[in-house]
């Protein structure tokens, strides 16, 4: 094969053919420097999102001229890429003696046991603009090496070098071009390695093809200026293939017994029908061989379009990633003025008038097709008519499908002409012209007189819906490996990283919304995991009867974990125990005021106040000292400040001597460790057995002080929980930590609970902290869960609550379909492997529909779900819970 390239020089490349092309990368994601990346868009978007993408298309479609060229390639990924983009960014820990391997290790080399041996891709976007300079002489300069371009390999020499001032003059125009592409989607020029790939990935459809991760930071193939001439590197190596239309596959004829297989296969001159093999025509497939193996393409044409599509249903190159297998398109676009196009458009009406005439002389009368066709001329007459920068888009669309075997590339090739026909597009899968079409898919070259037939006219606003420059991404560009992305046919990984989002200005905070046994816990218990895994902290509250939560962190942070487990009182919360200095006495104040009903301007609250103060100075300060010190002051104290004391120290002791406050005032339990960054790496704080007063009772201070006693005791020590979690959270800025919410409709129905979602929200960010919540509805994630740029929705069955969770995370609450979705369409109710879907969205506002993948670890997959008769047979929801986390024993069977 004859490579269609001649000369690279950056993004510019000078064709064997005479031309010379533009080539950009659109999406390109993040810069070389990785300061700037654009608004990546999910599958599902708001219709305002869909209409401002729509313009930006239509806006670039009219902005360019000529014959541009799109390509919509998928490239491979490979298991290896997913891995880097895993550890990006994590510091490489000392290894401890005898400490195993670092947990995130793990559950990188989980994921690669997971994706081994999967067909992954990733769409990516081109496109190609042919240059014009208006000096003549450069033009024929062009076409002069073209031309010696095709003799130079005869004579073993090389291609004719490239001017250094017709390289400075089509760079020129290259800029003209991106001018007038500015404003509309976001684009960067092709690097020389890049432009070679996509020859590479054309010719190795079908094998294992070079990554395009290698190339986006590659400085080979490009050409270089000497003495005032550019002179380029070889390009001749990446021709070294067999094109054969039709050719034999062993898995389709036999070819042990075919004596002129050599013949039909190079030359094809034997007569087909003396050898034991099919028809040509029924080998319509292009046999492309190299010396990693052979493989098989087949290109079909789009033949017809309907007529008119609907909006939210004429995104074609969107709904082929739905396929379980890649398709690559090409699109050579030949773009016409308004003003041209309505002379053709006049033209063609009274070419029809001219045969209405001729029909009326028939007895049958005229079809209906001729009354049609005058309607749709005269509504493209009128689109053309209303602005003068419309334009008239004839395109040719080759659709390109691949497999290891032709048998395979044969069956995608149907499989996707009846998805096209189905949708009322025809797709027709010429023989004779397979090269042809592969050869419009490369880069440089130009289209084949023979393909014309399948030109298809649109208006750009029609063309633009069809999807051709929009891609679809779900997540973050690296993290945590979560799970699978089911708007994709095939398997495209997707990864969360939580930890970073306070690094590029965004909130760390996650909301998740779904019913009782949708994976809510499960999702929360993978991101807490990964976020210790990964160097941070994760501080939970639990507050499920089984211990859930502590469950899970003995086993899945074996020897990094701390339990505060409320009822069973084995350490002390002790706020002046537990800080020093104000910050101590502060929150000790505070306890009191709201464990008595208090007001902190009373007598009572003075001497209150008096009492922290001499307890916090002592030699032994805790909240046993402040008891004594009200005790002292009752006997030496006169007047009011004697009653008061005597009052407050019996109001104390009363609440002192309750096993649910026993955490607070007894002296001899060991003080929580707050130094969390060499202590543990995560800390569950487990409230079983507390009880909290009524959520209309908070609105009702009558009603308040009328609740039992427990009831009170538990609102404050909810407080002091609060109060660890939040000093915790932001102890070290640099240290990110997550604060881990279950049922958070338990914690927000007081207003110390609420208080503490208030401010993990609003200043968490600035702290290296975040806040992942967990609800059966958005409106138990309270007022400010605007402020989550995390948000995640499984399946909810009410409709209502499942409009509200459309709405939070971003969609549009009356469309019927989303809502059949999350009612219906989300891991459904007894369906086996279809549990963990959710949407998802994330600060980029990308949102789609994932499924969690659990790791296939086992201090992980042993404990992580709560489902009754699947949980680790050595759990025990009764059994108190240590300080320090020893790892049960893992004799549960695993759960993939």
């Amino acid at each position: 094969m004859r490579v269609p390239i001649r000369h690279i020089a950056g993004h510019l490349v000078w064709s064997t053919q005479g031309s010379v092309w533009a080539l950009y990368r659109l999406h390109p994601g993040p810069d070389a420097q990785g300061q700037r990346e654009e608004t990546v868009q999910g599958t599902h978007v708001p219709a305002a999102v869909r209409e401002e993408q729509l313009a930006k298309i239509t806006h670039l479609v009219r902005s360019l001229s000529g014959a541009p060229r799109l390509f919509g390639l998928c490239a491979q990924v490979d298991p290896g890429e997913i891995a880097l983009r895993m550890i990006e960014g994590i510091e490489p820990a000392e290894q401890v003696p005898g400490g195993g391997r670092h947990p995130w290790v793990e559950n990188v080399d989980a994921t690669l046991d997971l994706l081994d041996d999967q067909e992954m891709h990733r769409r990516t976007l081109w496109l190609a603009v042919p240059l014009q300079t208006e000096a003549g002489g450069l033009q024929v300069s062009a076409s002069l090496g073209a031309a010696w371009a095709e003799i130079a390999p005869m004579l073993g020499m090389r291609p004719a070098p490239v001017a250094r001032r017709e390289v400075t003059a089509f760079r020129e125009q290259a800029s003209r071009v991106e001018t007038a592409l500015a404003g509309g989607i976001a684009f960067r020029p092709a690097r020389p390695a890049e432009i070679v790939w996509m020859i590479q990935h054309a010719l190795h459809r079908g094998l294992a093809e070079p990554l395009l991760a290698e190339a986006e930071t590659s400085d080979l193939y490009g050409g270089q200026m000497q003495g005032g001439v550019l002179r380029s590197p070889s390009y001749a190596d990446l021709g070294q293939v067999r094109l054969q239309e039709g050719g034999i596959d062993p898995g389709l004829d036999d070819v042990d017994e075919l004596k002129g297989t050599g013949s039909v296969t190079r030359s094809g001159c034997t007569a087909w029908w003396r050898l034991n093999t099919g028809s040509p025509l029924g080998r319509r497939w292009l046999q492309v061989e190299s010396e990693t193996g052979v493989g098989y393409q087949a290109q079909l044409a789009l033949a017809e379009c309907p007529p008119a599509v609907a909006m939210d249903t004429g995104d074609l190159f969107a709904q082929l990633e739905m396929l379980d297998f890649p398709v690559d398109y090409t699109v050579d676009l030949t773009l016409v003025p308004a003003e041209k196009a309505r002379e053709q458009v006049r033209r063609k009406k009274n070419e029809l008038i001219d045969q209405a005439d001729q029909y009326d002389a028939r007895p049958t009368g005229m079809p209906a097709s001729l009354s049609e066709a005058a309607r749709d001329l005269g509504e493209l007459d009128a689109r053309l008519s209303r602005t003068s920068v419309e334009v008239e888009v004839q395109s040719v669309t080759v659709l390109t499908v691949w497999g290891p075997t032709a048998a395979v590339c044969d069956a995608r090739a149907r499989a996707l002409a009846a998805l096209l026909g189905g949708a009322d597009y025809r797709a027709v899968r010429p023989a004779g012209l397979q090269e042809a079409l592969f050869t419009l898919g490369l880069p440089g070259t130009v289209r084949p007189g023979t393909v014309r037939e399948f030109t298809q006219h649109q208006i750009s606003e029609d063309w633009a819906l069809s999807g051709a420059f929009t891609t679809a991404e779900v997540g973050d560009p690296n993290g945590m490996f979560l799970g699978i992305d089911l708007d994709c046919g095939t398997t495209r990984p997707v990864m969360i990283n939580i930890a970073d989002a306070p690094k590029v200005d965004a909130s760390a905070s996650m909301g998740i919304v779904g019913d009782l046994g949708a994976g809510k816990s499960v999702l929360q218990k993978l991101i807490a995991e990964a976020v210790w895994a990964r160097g941070g902290c994760a501080i939970c509250i639990d507050r499920t009867p089984v211990r859930e939560w502590a469950t899970f962190a003995r086993t899945a942070a074996r020897g990094r974990v701390q339990i505060i487990d409320a009822a069973q009182a084995q350490v002390s919360i002790d706020p002046l125990r537990m800080f020093d200095g104000p910050e101590g006495r502060h929150y000790a104040l505070s306890y009191l005021t709201l464990q008595l009903g208090i007001g902190p301007m009373s007598t009572s609250g003075e001497v209150l106040h008096h009492a922290v103060e001499q307890a916090a100075t002592s030699d032994t300060p805790s909240m046993h000292r402040v008891l004594e010190v009200l005790e002292e002051m009752a006997a030496s104290e006169l007047g009011k400040r004697q009653d008061a004391a005597a009052t407050l120290a019996g109001l104390v002791r009363v609440v002192a001597t309750n096993s649910l406050a026993r955490m607070v005032f007894d002296p001899t339990l060991p003080p929580v460790r707050m130094d969390a960054s060499s202590a543990s790496d995560m800390i569950v704080i487990t409230t079983t057995g507390l009880k909290l007063p009524p959520e209309a009772a908070f609105a009702n201070p009558e009603i308040l002080h009328q609740q039992p006693l427990e009831a009170l005791i538990g609102r404050a020590v909810l407080y002091l929980i609060a109060a660890i979690a939040r000093q915790t959270a932001f102890e070290d800025p640099d240290r990110f930590t997550a604060v881990v919410l279950d049922e958070l409709y338990w914690l927000t129905s007081s207003a110390e609970g609420t208080a503490l979602v208030h401010e993990i929200l609003h200043d968490g960010r600035k702290h290296g902290a975040g806040l992942l919540a967990g609800s059966h509805t958005a409106d138990e994630l309270g007022p400010d869960r605007g402020l989550m740029a995390y948000r995640a929705l499984a399946r909810t069955a009410d409709r209502d609550s499942a409009r509200r969770g459309l709405e939070f995370v971003g969609l549009d609450p009356n469309d019927p379909e989303l809502v059949r979705l999350v009612t219906t369409g989300l891991s459904p109710v007894g369906q086996k492997g279809r549990g963990g879907e959710f949407l998802l969205t994330c600060p980029r506002q990308n949102t789609g529909r994932i499924k969690v993948s659990i790791p296939r670890i086992p201090r992980i997959s042993n404990s992580v779900t709560t489902t009754p008769g699947q949980r680790s047979s050595t759990s025990s929801s009764s059994a108190p819970a240590p300080l320090s986390g020893d790892a049960v024993e893992n004799h549960a069977k695993e759960h993939a």
